[in-house]
């Protein structure tokens, strides 16, 4: 049986974050961005070396720091129905609050927290569909 070098599920590119403490995140994961564990794996000390979740239709891996491997914090955007919702969600489980609901110039709503590991993840809700014009022309106006 032939086997898909793209796991079922699975987009090209799948982020993996390196914390010092796996079954934090998971828990910060879970209560912000209603994340669902697929899978945890423990070290060989028992505590879990690596972690995989599913936020919406994103499979989101971590693993725990190492010697060889140092915590790489990182920012990633996440889309979600209700920004501000989820922004209060975020920091209710533990994040710090880097930028308060804003509507941004190019259609998004968007929010910024850093989560317990120090991971920036950047908040959004599509609002509007733009044209490249329309887009260009805002980009402008907000240079100004």
């Amino acid at each position: 049986m032939a086997v898909n070098p793209i796991p079922e599920g699975y987009h090209t590119v799948t982020p993996y974050l390196v914390v010092e403490d796996v079954d934090r995140l998971i828990d910060f994961l879970r209560a912000a961005f209603d994340a669902v564990e697929k899978e945890r794996i423990p070290g060989q000390d028992g505590r879990t070396g690596h972690a995989e979740v599913l936020i919406g239709d994103s499979h989101v891996m971590m693993g725990r720091a190492q010697d060889e491997i140092p915590v790489l914090p990182c920012m990633l955007y996440i889309y979600v129905p209700d920004t501000d919702a989820t922004h209060a969600r975020a920091l209710a489980a533990g994040a710090v609050s880097q930028q308060e609901p804003t509507d941004m110039f190019w259609g998004d709503r968007n929010a910024s927290v850093k989560d317990p590991s120090g991971n920036l993840w950047t908040i959004a809700t599509h609002r509007e569909n733009l044209t490249p014009e329309e887009l260009a022309e805002r980009a402008k106006e907000h240079m100004r």
